[in-house]
């Protein structure tokens, strides 16, 4: 149903510099986006313009350009660095002979490419039936007739008509099985909750090496290339951090500059994820020339999603591209990490983020010293069984002498059930 690429098809790419900022898009990242989606580029046309024009995009001298290049490369599809109406694909297709895609198409086509679990290729089917619900007419006329027919002829339904009901009836099937894999996560994260097990998020821009990262810290094997896109289902492993205990860390989808609102949409349920993290880890390319402006897209997309309330700690990854650089941790005014500057290929600076997150994380942790009689042995029991106690020793009267570490929640929970005897034991 869908337009995939098979591979080895030869595209000719298009990219207007706009003297708007808002509406501008790099050129070097769409031939990324070509590359990742196994197309061969045999032209870039390029051009500058104050706006799109409404029938083409760009102007009547490009389109005539553009059709000669189609004819001498013999080109399977044109690609635009920008977002194109229906009606304007249908008007360029209808001059350069062949097929035309915009940036979201070609997003779109390689989250098809790289979908691998049953959940992740449900949420690129959605954003595909949205992105195509508004380009069924294109051109093909014969979608606009009446189906004809003995015992068919008369009023009745398009075949327009009849392809809009089905996307429509397929779109509501597919959402009721995302809500059902949405109510499947929910259960994991109450879970988590329930065991007071925090939660980390990697975000960045896409080909920042998160996934690279994420190998490096919890050994998973997760696939990693030099291509946009390489992660599209989320991915979750147990790590160890210090002063701390165990911690879920989760690999999620990079995103991009105007990312698409269909896969923004398509993607709540692996956004959730983001959502309710404990703390972000915004893997930054500290060696890309663009890297504010991909910092200021992250924040974008993560305001979006309703995440942009989650603490934050940057990682300048890839140092090992730099000159000089050192694997380190900057601190704010309250004397906290704000920041980490590591080579995740390398593994330089590594440590510093084990060290890092301990301090982060450790800051919701409570000390105490509990001097406990031999009739609290099921309190003490307890503490066992929540890995909070650090040592323990005894005293001259027999009573246990433990110093307990406990997350910040744990703590006032066992006050709320074990009453006001809890606090006569502190002894520090």
């Amino acid at each position: 149903m869908f337009e995939r690429y098979q591979g080895g098809e030869s595209a000719i790419l298009v990219h207007i510099n706009f003297t708007d900022d808002s509406e501008r898009e790099a050129l070097d990242e769409l031939e990324l986006l070509a590359d990742s989606a196994g197309v061969a580029t045999c032209a870039v046309v390029t051009s500058s313009r104050g706006a799109p024009q409404s029938k083409f995009f760009i102007g009547s001298g490009k389109v005539e350009e553009l059709a000669g290049l189609v004819q001498m490369h013999q080109a399977d599809v044109v690609i635009f660095n920008h977002s194109l109406s229906p009606a304007q694909e249908r008007n360029l297709e209808r001059e350069v002979r062949c097929r035309v895609l915009d940036r979201t198409g070609l997003i779109l086509d390689i989250f098809a490419q790289r979908a691998r679990t049953h959940e992740g290729k449900l949420q690129v089917e959605l954003a595909q039936l949205r992105h195509l619900s508004t380009r069924l007419v294109r051109g093909w006329t014969h979608l606009e007739r009446q189906k004809g027919g003995i015992g068919l002829r008369g009023p009745g339904e398009t075949q327009l008509e009849t392809d809009r009901r089905l996307l429509r009836e397929r779109i509501k099937y597919i959402q009721k099985r995302l809500e059902k894999v949405s109510r499947q996560r929910e259960q994991g994260r109450r879970a988590r909750l329930r065991n007071d097990v925090p939660t980390l998020s990697l975000v960045g821009y896409t080909n920042a090496g998160k996934s690279t990262l994420f190998n490096r810290l919890t050994e998973a094997g997760v696939y990693v290339a030099d291509q946009l896109f390489a992660t599209l289902d989320p991915t979750l492993r147990r790590i160890e951090l210090a002063d701390v205990g165990a911690a879920i860390l989760a690999d999620t989808v990079g995103f991009i500059r105007h990312l698409p609102h269909d896969l923004v949409a398509a993607f709540k349920a692996t956004l959730q994820e983001t959502r309710d993290a404990d703390l972000l880890l915004h893997v930054v390319d500290c060696a890309d020339e663009e890297m504010q402006d991909n910092v200021r897209e992250v924040d974008a997309v993560l305001e979006q999603i309703d995440a942009s309330q989650v603490p934050v700690l940057m990682v300048y990854n890839k140092i090992d591209k730099l000159e000089q650089a050192e694997g380190r941790i900057e601190y704010d005014d309250e004397n906290m990490p704000r920041a980490v500057w590591l080579s995740a290929q390398s593994g330089q600076g590594v440590a510093c983020l084990f060290e890092a997150l301990s301090q982060r994380l450790a800051g919701a942790l409570v000390e105490h010293r509990l001097t406990l009689p031999p009739s609290a042995a099921k309190l003490r029991s307890r503490l066992y069984a929540m890995n909070g106690i650090v040592s323990e020793a005894f005293g001259d009267a027999g009573e246990y002498v433990v110093d307990i570490r406990l997350q910040k929640a744990d703590w006032q929970r066992l006050i709320k059930q074990e009453g006001e005897q809890l606090e006569r034991f502190i002894s520090d």
